[in-house]
């Protein structure tokens, strides 16, 4: 199996069974969607994506619709998506992906997060070159010749292609994430679940005592309701 294809569904299992929160950041995305793009998914790609992948999350229907109707709502402030770098203590990276109406309280609470816990927050480019950003696609591999539709995807920008008993994922740089979603939405084949992630060049190894202290700051972090994403180069 591919470095990303691993890294990406072993953090996707832990992340997703410790945010119980994950309902509120899954109907944020489709608010945000939705009021860039509009509430019809057949005309915009991002909420079609959201959508997908609220249902991947066993999301309830009427969520959905609540979230798209927020969009509408003229009292609901614009959502900024930011980006925070810093280190955790013992020098793992952590990079923090948000969605906030309000970036004086988002950047001071995630600040307080990292030097509550002997960490420190960096200047935008400090940790993020030290990660691949990466687009993936969950398909439906019913009636797919894996092995040709590597080849195909290859022009399309994908450059891995992976699966195994539980799922099969297109992934490729995030730059090519239109490309790519478009030239599987012209071959007819169902895409379950899509998204970004980042994927560290390179793991770095803790003791059990010194990942307690990464891993104090990352539950802090994870449980802001302004955070959607956090990364890091930790080894799990």
């Amino acid at each position: 199996m591919g470095r990303a294809f691993e890294f990406r569904k072993a953090r996707k299992m832990k992340r997703w069974s410790a945010m119980s929160k994950i309902f509120t950041r899954v109907g944020k995305e489709i608010t945000m969607a939705a009021k860039e793009g509009g509430p019809s998914p057949e005309n915009n790609l991002r909420l079609r994506m959201a959508i997908q992948n609220a249902k991947a999350a066993n999301m309830p229907k009427d969520n959905v619709e609540r979230a798209i109707k927020k969009a509408t709502d003229k009292d609901l402030a614009d959502y900024k998506e930011m980006v925070y770098e810093g280190y955790a203590a013992h020098g793992i990276a952590v990079l923090v992906e948000t969605a906030t109406d309000n970036t004086t309280r988002t950047v001071a609470n995630v600040r307080s997060y990292f030097n509550k816990c002997n960490g420190s927050l960096g200047t935008s480019g400090s940790v993020e070159f030290m990660f691949e950003h990466k687009c993936y696609f969950k398909i439906n591999p019913e009636g797919l010749d894996l092995e040709e539709l590597e080849l195909e995807m290859i022009d399309f920008g994908a450059d891995e292609i992976e699966s195994d008993e539980e799922e099969v994922m297109v992934m490729g740089p995030f730059v090519e994430f239109g490309n790519i979603q478009k030239a599987l939405d012209e071959k007819e084949i169902e895409i379950i679940e899509s998204g970004s992630d980042r994927i560290p060049m390179e793991l770095k190894t803790l003791s059990e005592e010194h990942k307690a202290d990464v891993e104090k700051l990352l539950e802090k972090i994870e449980e802001d309701d302004d955070v959607q994403n956090v990364y890091h180069n930790m080894a799990e």
